[in-house]
This record gives C-alpha cells, sequence and structure tokens, in this order.
C-alpha cells in the first residue's frame, strides 16, 4: 500500500502536468472539428478551371527549355509554326503534350532536330560547343502562342 501511495504524491505534486493534456486534447479536438468544417466547405465549391503552375504536369517542365528566337523563328512564328529547344531524351509524344499543357493550344504537328556538337577552336586550345535538340511546333491557325511578353 505504501508503494501505491508514493505514486499518487507524484500525480498530486504536479497538477499542472494533467491540465495541459487536457488542454491539449480540447486543442486538438477543435482543430479536427474546423477540419472537418473545412473539408465541407470545400466540397460544395466549384472547382476552378485555371491550372496552376504546380498542377502542370511534371513532364513538360522536364521537356521544354527556352523557346529558340530566331530569324528564321520568328518568320516561322507569322506561319503559326514556333521553335523551342528541347531535352535530349524528349519525343514528338512528350513535346506535343508539354506545348498544349502549358500554352493551351492544339499541337498540328512536330518536328525535331539534333543538332550535333561541334569543334571550336582559341588560340591552342581546342573545345566543343554543345549540341542541342529543337522542336518545331505547329498550331491551329487561329490560335497564337506569345513567346516574349508584352
Amino acid at each position: 500500500m505504501k508503494i501505491a501511495d508514493i505514486f499518487k504524491r507524484k500525480q498530486d505534486a504536479f497538477p499542472e502536468k494533467d491540465k495541459k493534456k487536457k488542454t491539449e486534447k480540447i486543442v486538438s479536438d477543435e482543430r479536427l472539428v474546423k477540419a472537418k468544417n473545412r473539408k465541407v466547405v470545400s466540397k460544395s465549391k466549384k472547382p476552378v478551371e485555371t491550372k496552376k503552375i504546380s498542377e502542370i504536369s511534371g513532364t513538360a517542365w522536364r521537356v521544354l527549355r527556352p523557346p529558340h528566337i530566331t530569324e528564321k523563328a520568328t518568320r516561322l512564328s507569322e506561319q503559326k509554326q514556333y521553335v523551342f529547344k528541347v531535352s535530349p531524351e524528349a519525343n514528338k509524344i512528350e513535346i506535343k503534350k508539354a506545348i498544349q499543357d502549358i500554352y493551351k493550344v492544339n499541337v498540328l504537328a512536330v518536328r525535331i532536330i539534333n543538332i550535333p556538337p561541334k569543334k571550336r577552336r582559341l588560340g591552342k586550345t581546342t573545345g566543343w560547343k554543345q549540341g542541342y535538340k529543337k522542336a518545331i511546333v505547329k498550331i491551329k491557325k487561329d490560335q497564337k502562342i506569345e513567346l516574349l511578353p508584352r
């Protein structure tokens, strides 16, 4: 019996701990109730149609590089054909999906060009200019991609 009394004394000596536990439990219960209310409210809202950057497929950002802007590329843009640098591992299907995801246009055709690395020399030292892959994307006549914001 004396051992049981020792444990009772320890609990009585620290009544603040018990109060903290009770208040924490009440606070957590309130959070659960608020969370449930939020879920109900969010279900009643209509889904937003615009896509955020985080919702765009992860492959789109891995596939596309910056647009390739040259004189020839600007002439092609008048014919609704746009030139992009793309990942070396990308194929036509991935490029088409990426363009449709990011720019919200209908892609009619994709052509791919592999630019090989070129040997360059500066004085006695020789090196290589890095090669890359580019894609020419053709879209519908009534649509437009704005590469440079005005």
